[in-house]
């Protein structure tokens, strides 16, 4: 598979060259993995797969943006501004790729999903937002090839919160955490989505990840428009 990071900036006002635009991958110049800038329809994809629903990631759902319904989309839930998307939280083939959806905890208001993206015996794994992933889930993702994850904060936990009612955890976890967590699934991950932290000092923030990188795990920051071939 090739795989093209087309925006590495969080839900930030801040941004520098190379993290400007919002979530959103490319895999083989055929489809997407979010939609957080509009331009990206420009690639012409066959079908765009979403995490969830936030605006940096579905830039649609921002106030006096629409995208044409015709588009063939996939999700973990069916908001009322895509006409031709299919909720999927399943296992699903479209073409030559094999998609399985990974429960993910991130927001309170959005259901948010991780997938596994398989082509032959190429496999990757891209989780747009993340403060948590059961257990019970991290288990099934077996051995990956790459890992797309997210960099909104670098501090270990990360900034996690709890709703006083239900008890419930949203927010976002830490790079460390997240490290821990894929680097025993993977020998290589690759962060975007990155945070205020990131944008202050960016060579500084390269060098910290890239810190994090052992014999066995590769982590590097990735930039707008950088291309990996698997």
């Amino acid at each position: 598979m090739k795989v093209k990071i087309l925006g590495t900036r969080g839900e930030i006002e801040r941004s520098a060259p190379w993290h400007t635009k919002h979530s959103g991958v490319l895999v083989d110049d055929t489809f997407l993995l979010d939609l957080g800038e509009k331009e990206y329809l420009d690639h012409d994809p066959e079908f765009v797969v979403f995490t969830h629903f936030h605006p940096d990631h579905a830039f649609f759902m921002r106030k006096h943006q629409q995208l044409d319904k015709s588009i063939e989309a996939y999700g973990p839930e069916k908001p009322d501004e895509l006409n031709n998307l299919y909720k999927r939280t399943t296992a699903f083939d479209r073409g030559p790729y094999h998609f399985t959806p990974i429960p993910t905890i991130h927001s309170l208001k959005v259901k948010s999903q991780a997938y596994i993206v398989e082509k032959g015996e190429q496999r990757i794994l891209y989780t747009g937002d993340l403060a948590w992933m059961e257990k019970k889930y991290q288990k099934e993702l077996g051995k990956l090839d790459m890992v797309i994850t997210e960099g909104s904060f670098f501090k270990k936990g990360g900034m996690i919160r709890r709703h006083k009612a239900s008890g419930k955890i949203f927010g976002h976890t830490g790079v460390p955490d997240l490290v821990r967590i894929f680097s025993k699934h993977t020998n290589h991950i690759v962060l975007m989505h990155f945070g205020n932290w990131f944008m202050k000092d960016i060579e500084k923030a390269r060098e910290k990840i890239a810190k994090l990188s052992n014999d066995d795990v590769k982590v590097e920051a990735a930039r707008d428009g950088q291309e990996f071939s698997l």
